[in-house]
């Protein structure tokens, strides 16, 4: 037996509810491929509405006491975790590769990263804050308290499988909640290990429930008209959360979400192109650019337009293309045929509409969902691969003349997630950000993600933040008594 085949005999592939792993309700279950072989890696419990009502009885059950929980022995638990998930990291990792395809390299930085939300939450369990104050007319103080928000129906992608979980697990924690997590169906086998590592951690039953599942809709349509849930925490993308605000409606559910990305990367012609360069292969290619911060558009300043052009092919054609798991890989496969799919016709609607192949521009000769990293140059103002997320390794490169142009362009779309400039002119970077319509700017850098700072979007690109104190305030509802003493 291989050291994979143990990993996956030893995982859970039932639902998890009230602490305990438990058959589908239906009974039915649903293969988990693999999507460098698209070879089946398990079978996992596939919930149905009654499985989700009897995951929100657990959390309901499990709420009050919870919620009553000192924040020290909240912390205590997150901190368990994160060292949990560090020990654990080789085995995560090898995990994501092999549900997500993502290469070790990435799937290593995400358990890192993943880990992070657990130790950061550690640390803002204990400082939950609250204000007192004295009414303006003096007849009374004004005491602001916040107190866990409910039951959260969290809903998480398949792009990093172990870190958005984490990213809404660690503040539901901190706060007080109890949650169930509904991991994408294409990655269930990460969360379903969470599960495990949260309750070695000392999460007590009922707090964190997993309900992998292919009929997302009806679940989470089912959990949200109940009206003990109080909260929906969701990643993923623009039209889906359209779908699910109206859901929200109904009952007025809170609601955060971190919807899709068409992130600009600008390159002014004074930038350092050793830097950008740099930071334009951490910016696409993190997660083999199946990211919703991943460089999309690439608009790079004439003067420099063509070397940084070249030079980025460069890069980009000496990447190794293989499984996810194997160490000399670089950029894994893409999740599915779909994701494929998608990703070549978006270049080729750019080819027929006159762009160029500077390198890639197709799948490559081996077995799999496989996709070339591409850099295109020349493409027509309009074109799909500009309008689109392409969650892809394509980079589609855009001449611009002034800084006026740079930021109409950057700014000429729905989304407002992240944007990134390079430039050696520190004035103008600031100056750029400020009037970039995003709720994130990398300035000469291309990675944004930690932990500490608030993440999310402006325009349809999402609603409240994650990470940082922000993202626990967001599981928190104030509480104002008005007193006199």
């Amino acid at each position: 037996m291989t050291q994979v085949d143990e990993l996956v005999s030893g995982l859970l592939t039932d639902l998890y509810i009230g602490g305990k792993a438990v058959p589908a309700a239906a009974g039915g279950r649903f293969d988990v491929l693999d999507p460098a072989t698209r070879t089946v890696i398990a079978s996992v419990a596939d919930a149905g509405v009654p499985d989700a009502m009897a995951a929100v009885d657990a959390a309901a059950d499990a709420a009050a006491a919870f919620a009553a929980t000192a924040p020290r022995a909240r912390a205590e638990i997150l901190r368990a975790a994160f060292e949990l998930m560090t020990a654990q990291r080789e085995d995560l990792a090898t995990l994501i590769a092999l549900e997500n395809g993502k290469a070790l390299t990435d799937a290593r930085a995400e358990v890192s990263y993943a880990a992070e939300f657990f130790r950061w939450y550690a640390e803002e369990a204990v400082r939950i804050d609250g204000s007192l104050g004295v009414a303006p007319s003096g007849s009374n103080k004004i005491m602001v308290m916040r107190r866990p928000v409910g039951i959260c129906v969290l809903v998480t992608p398949w792009n990093f499988p172990a870190a958005m979980a984490t990213r809404k697990i660690g503040p539901a924690l901190a706060a007080g909640c109890t949650m169930v997590l509904k991991p994408a169906s294409d990655t269930p086998l990460t969360a379903l290990a969470m599960a495990r590592l949260l309750e070695a951690a000392g999460v007590p039953p009922g707090v964190v429930n997993v309900l992998p599942g292919r009929r997302s809709g009806q679940i989470v349509s089912a959990m949200l008209h109940d009206p003990r849930v109080r909260k929906l925490s969701f990643t993923g993308s623009t039209e889906v959360g359209r779908i699910l605000l109206r859901e929200c409606a109904d009952t007025i559910v809170n609601t955060s979400m971190e919807l899709g990305g068409n992130a600009p990367f600008v390159v002014f012609a004074d930038a350092d192109l050793d830097a950008a360069l740099e930071g334009a292969m951490i910016a696409k290619m993190r997660n083999g650019g199946e990211a919703c911060t991943a460089a999309n558009r690439f608009y790079v300043e004439a003067p420099v337009a063509a070397e940084f052009s070249r030079r980025l092919a460069e890069r980009m054609a000496g990447l190794r293309v293989g499984p996810g798991v194997q160490e000399s890989t670089q950029v894994g496969p893409l999740v599915n045929d779909e994701a494929v799919e998608k990703v070549d016709s978006l270049v080729s609607d750019a080819v027929s509409a006159g762009a160029t192949v500077l390198t890639g521009g197709g799948r490559p000769r081996q077995d799999g969902c496989y996709y070339e990293p591409t850099v295109l140059t020349g493409v027509a103002p309009g074109s799909a691969i500009l309008r689109e997320e392409i969650f892809g390794p394509v980079a589609p490169i855009v001449t611009f003349e002034t800084e006026d142009e740079a930021v109409a362009l950057a700014n000429d779309t729905e989304f407002g997630l992240v944007g990134y400039v390079y430039t050696g002119d520190l004035a103008r970077g600031l100056r750029v950000s400020e009037r970039m319509d995003s709720g994130m700017i990398g300035l000469n850098r291309g990675l944004v993600s930690d932990p500490a700072a608030p993440f999310g979007g402006a325009k349809q690109s999402g609603i409240g933040r994650e990470g940082g104190h922000e993202g626990l305030l967001d599981y928190t509802e104030p509480l104002y008594v008005a007193v006199n003493w």
